[in-house]
């Protein structure tokens, strides 16, 4: 059995290449790992959002008669009243909705780790054909 330094060029060439593919095979499978990871959080993000939706609706309706009921206590028209009430009540939903929408975005779900490990095997690839 030759020992290491006395392979040739073809044999060395081929150990090289056989290590790029387990390279490349394992960063699909680091891949798939972490895009199965974000698509769980992707989920969540969206159960999160329909919770708070579902959630939402009957208790701003009481909380919405009530601030009515409060404000036109004070002295405000039944409209006006309704009408503050109700724009709190958009501006509730929205916060709201923002949040789930941060969740989902690209920079959130960007499969960083295995970008960062592309880039490091690359540049490990380029010194082991030098």
């Amino acid at each position: 059995m030759a020992s290491k330094t006395d392979r040739s060029i073809p044999e060395l060439l081929g150990d090289v290449l056989a290590q790029l593919a387990k390279l490349i095979g394992n960063e699909f499978d680091l891949a798939k790992a972490e895009l199965s990871d974000k698509a769980s959080q992707v989920g969540r993000a969206l159960v999160m959002i329909g919770t708070g939706a579902v959630i939402m609706i009957p208790a701003l309706v009481v909380l919405l008669l009530a601030g009515a009921a409060a404000l036109m206590r004070v002295g405000f028209s039944d409209p006006v009243a309704y009408l503050i009430t109700g724009g709190a009540a958009v501006m509730l939903a929205a916060i709201l909705i923002g949040i789930g929408v941060n969740r989902m975005s690209g920079e959130a779900l960007k499969p960083s780790m295995t970008l960062e490990q592309l880039q490091r095997d690359k540049i490990a690839a380029k010194e082991m054909l030098q």
